[in-house]
């Protein structure tokens, strides 16, 4: 067991989610499944309360705590991509996977957690600064999806 771990709160899909994270992201997988021994608020014995899971090396806890909490953007995954066909597949599945599309590179799985799929040239020009900066960051406030031809157009300055 990790020392630490994010422990992500579901109503009662932990599993699924962890499965479909551990399908479509390198370096994921789903561990131990803890099965709840005793009747609690939002569930029964013997169903799915805990699910250990990684997801792009990012130690996980899955708990099927009930409906009381919900997902906002004040935490997300952030998916660094390194082309175009990468930042396009973790889009289409997530969002296709029954998600919403959001704005500048984010987007919410069906489950409700926000991702950013962040092409790493978008952060190279944001870390270059200057004019590089200002334009590559001006093209991405009007995207859903990252356009990675459109943010090094912005950079050069085209």
């Amino acid at each position: 067991m990790n020392k630490n771990r994010i422990c992500i709160w579901y109503d009662k899909d932990a599993e699924a989610a962890a499965r479909f994270y551990a399908q479509t992201f390198p370096n994921s997988a789903v561990g131990t499944i803890t099965r709840a021994p005793g009747d609690y608020p939002s569930g029964s014995q013997g169903d799915v309360l805990v699910v250990e899971f990684t997801v792009a090396g990012i130690p996980c806890i899955g708990l099927n705590g009930g409906p009381t909490f919900k997902h906002t953007e004040a935490f997300s995954f952030q998916i660094a991509t390194d082309d175009q066909e990468e930042t396009d597949r973790y889009w289409n599945a997530i969002v296709g996977n029954g998600g919403q599309e959001s704005d500048c590179g984010w987007c919410k799985d069906r489950w409700g957690i926000s991702w950013q799929i962040t092409p790493r040239s978008l952060t190279d020009a944001l870390a270059a600064g200057g004019g590089e900066a200002k334009r590559a960051f001006a093209a991405m406030m009007a995207m859903k999806k990252i356009d990675v031809a459109k943010v090094e157009a912005a950079r050069r300055g085209d």
